[in-house]
């Protein structure tokens, strides 16, 4: 339950981030805040992050158009799935695959 309530407060402020008019954000700042973000999702409990992760996919659900797509791809742009297998050198390889596949 709490990870799907924080996962709602984070992808809030990640749409806010990416999809607010360069005129109202200065693009900047909304870089310095995104690193900072990825920063404390990266010193996050490994378990707790696991829940955020899945907690991501099924609140995307509940936006429309680019905002549903920003909050489908937080953990992708954050790295977060390597973060998990960070001491799984398979995973990590089998990430990196995927990663290339679709980038």
């Amino acid at each position: 339950m709490i990870a799907m309530q924080v996962a709602e407060i984070i992808a809030e402020y990640v749409i806010f981030l990416e999809l607010t008019d360069e005129e109202e954000l200065n693009p900047d700042t909304a870089v310095k805040m995104m690193e900072a973000l990825g920063g404390h999702l990266e010193e996050m409990d490994k378990g707790f992050l696991r829940e955020l992760v899945d907690a991501f996919a099924i609140i995307a659900a509940g936006y429309s158009g680019e905002a549903q797509e920003v909050v489908r791809n937080i953990s992708y742009g954050y790295y977060l799935e390597e973060v998990l297998a960070a001491d799984d050198p398979v995973r990590l390889a089998e990430l990196e695959a995927l990663r290339d596949a679709r980038d």
